[in-house]
């Protein structure tokens, strides 16, 4: 069977991944309704009721809005470092003490035969994490919510099979519109979220042109289109000299659906 994975949702009004192995079946993020989270896992064929854990990137509600829910419905664990559970324990709810599962950020551990690496990454919350997870000897890597990718990022990261990479905005899009400016400093700083721009010149300095999937997260409504994003990314990666046909394959994540489910 290998190593599947599907964004169910990706953007600001909810975040949630699906991994799954020979043994196990994990989401990463919950960040909708309870109800809404089961409609997106059974649009796959997925019952909600074979979900063996959840792992957390951070506390804020659209990747936490349906966590706890989910944990008490179905007996489910829940992943997350020791500042994130700081963060999210009143928004989440009384979840039981053997569900309640702490990592240290940056040191690798197992849930089955899945090895999962949480790294550091730079966004206004607690302790944010992406993930790499390993399967076999397949890696795929989630890395959204983050202001910048340092080199410790990019080490972590390049080599996989597929990527789920943020390019939450159009910094024109964004610089005028109508947040105000102070939501708009945020989201361009150090802790807010990568532009289309910034995906693009990621997928530069990581792509091995293997043949790797990189789908393109956390598009923002406001700020940001499907066709501008991937547009944008597809110029920078093809200025760089790589063939968008063979070398790489880009796609985008939605909002209101999930995407195809793909098998490794």
């Amino acid at each position: 069977m290998g190593f599947k994975f599907c964004s169910l949702s990706s953007g600001s009004s909810g975040n949630c991944q699906y991994v799954e192995t020979d043994n196990i079946r994990l989401l990463v993020d919950g960040g909708m309704s309870g109800k809404r989270i089961e409609t997106l896992l059974k649009s796959i064929d997925v019952e909600p009721d074979s979900i063996d854990g959840i792992l957390v990137t951070h506390e804020h509600i659209d990747h936490t809005k349906g966590v706890g829910i989910l944990s008490r419905r179905y007996d489910i664990p829940i992943w997350a470092n020791e500042n994130t559970w700081v963060g999210m324990e009143s928004k989440i709810g009384e979840v039981k003490c053997e569900n309640i599962k702490m990592f240290t950020t940056e040191k690798q551990f197992d849930i089955e035969d899945l090895g999962v690496y949480p790294f550091r990454v730079s966004h206004d919350a607690n302790e944010p994490v992406g993930y790499c997870l390993f399967y076999k000897n397949i890696k795929i890597s989630l890395l959204t919510d983050t202001g910048w990718v340092n080199n410790s990022i990019k080490d972590a990261i390049k080599g996989s099979s597929l990527y789920l990479l943020e390019s939450n905005h159009d910094v024109e899009m964004l610089k005028v519109g109508k947040y105000p400016w102070y939501l708009k400093k945020r989201i361009m700083s150090d802790v807010g979220h990568l532009s289309n721009d910034d995906a693009g010149k990621l997928i530069t300095e990581i792509a091995t042109g293997k043949g790797e999937v990189v789908l393109l997260g956390h598009l923002s409504k406001e700020n940001n289109y499907p066709l501008l994003a991937y547009e944008t990314v597809k110029n920078i990666v093809l200025d760089a000299g790589i063939d968008i046909d063979n070398d790489i394959n880009i796609d985008l994540t939605y909002r209101e659906k999930a995407t195809k489910v793909y098998n490794f």
